[in-house]
């Protein structure tokens, strides 16, 4: 068995599926990629278990048919140091010896039996299947990553949550102090469903879908998700359970709205949460006509900080209590030039939301107060 690929090409496509191996694996042979050459077409897997993601590229030239498995942190060591160039495969099948031949030399190693690699799980009967656009999948999974859980009493918090009708898909993750509810009208189902996306394979996705064009097929059913992608495909085992009402939390009336610039924001909260309490990064912010003032103190250390800034507020003075670190995330995760805060009082959540939604998009942040000590 042999055939010749571009060292850059295999590189680059064993490198974006590695990130799915564990240091520690229950199976020894999933410490490797599995590869497999049918009719000139190279494809190779990775695997945990739970999550397997697989990729192909054209061989340049071929003979023979088939597969194998090879230490996955070997090959890539290997091949990290050999600039642009054919490599040469040459297999043989009976003793899984590798010989790869490059410009000035090759390398020897063995490989394993293919056949203990395990196989990734089947979609059931009752599988769902959804399209939906790689750069709206991408967004959608960046706006809401940042807000799952790690929570071992409440599994399905760990997770983002996409939620299909037949008029749109909203994808949803929260921590219990934090929400995002991206809603999308650029791609629907043809029935309702829902399923959670777990944590790793959502930033698999999340480091593929930046690099990809096109179209994403969605299969699931209960228990697994298939995610195709022009250059890839995982397969991964879904979260099992039903996910809160995440639409009951958001308050629906919040009279008090203050519109300010973002950058701005963030930058003024990094400089004023140096000086909060280590233990619970509590900021202020007090509202009044078009000022809004950022204070910050650690009784503690005696060190206290405040900042005045302009937006636009012309409800009552309120002042809200926020963890510092949460408000900037969500900031963070946002890409508008201005940013509205709505707020009923100072007991109730704030949402915010962008001042000028993006064409088909329906964001929504959701960040829990905290009590002020005054």
């Amino acid at each position: 068995m042999k055939f010749i690929v571009s060292s850059t090409a295999l590189f680059s496509h064993l490198q974006a599926i590695s990130r799915v191996i564990n240091s520690k694996n229950s199976l020894p042979i999933l410490d490797c990629f599995l590869m497999e050459i049918q009719d000139g077409t190279l494809t190779m897997t990775a695997s945990d278990n739970e999550t397997t993601l697989c990729t192909s590229i054209e061989a340049n030239e071929f003979s023979g048919d088939g597969r194998f498995a090879v230490s996955s942190k070997t090959l890539l060591e290997a091949l990290k140091e050999i600039p642009e160039q054919p490599l040469s495969f040459d297999i043989n099948p009976s003793s899984l010896e590798i010989t790869i031949q490059y410009q000035n030399g090759q390398y020897n190693l063995m490989g394993q039996n293919a056949d203990e690699y395990p196989q990734a799980q089947n979609l059931g009967g009752n599988t769902v299947e959804v399209t939906i656009g790689a750069d709206v999948l991408n967004v959608g999974v960046n706006r809401t990553f940042f807000a799952t859980a790690d929570d071992e009493l409440r599994p399905v918090m760990n997770g983002i949550y996409f939620d299909i009708t037949t008029e749109d898909i909203t994808i949803v993750a929260s921590d219990g102090h934090k929400l995002v509810r991206y809603k999308t009208y650029a791609a629907h189902g043809d029935e309702k469903a829902a399923f959670i996306l777990p944590k790793k394979p959502a930033n698999l996705l999340k480091n593929l879908l930046p690099k990809e064009q096109g179209d994403v097929k969605i299969s699931f059913d209960d228990r697994n998700a298939t995610f195709v992608l022009e250059n890839y495909c995982m397969t991964c085992r879904l979260i099992e359970g039903r996910y809160p009402n995440y639409n009951s939390v958001i308050p629906q009336n919040n009279p008090h709205k203050a519109t300010i610039d973002r950058t701005m924001f963030i930058s003024a909260l990094r400089r004023v949460s140096v000086f909060s309490s280590q233990a619970s990064s509590l900021i202020k912010l007090s509202l009044s006509d078009n000022l809004m003032k950022i204070s910050a103190q650690d009784i503690d250390f005696s060190t206290s900080a405040e900042e005045t800034t302009i937006c636009q507020y012309d409800g009552n003075p309120m002042s809200i209590g926020f963890k510092s670190s949460f408000l900037i995330d969500i900031l963070n995760s946002m890409s508008s030039t201005n940013v509205i805060i709505e707020l009923a009082d100072p007991s109730r959540a704030g949402v915010i939301v962008p001042e000028e939604q993006e064409e088909n998009e329906d964001l929504l942040m959701l960040l829990m107060p905290m009590m002020l000590n005054d």
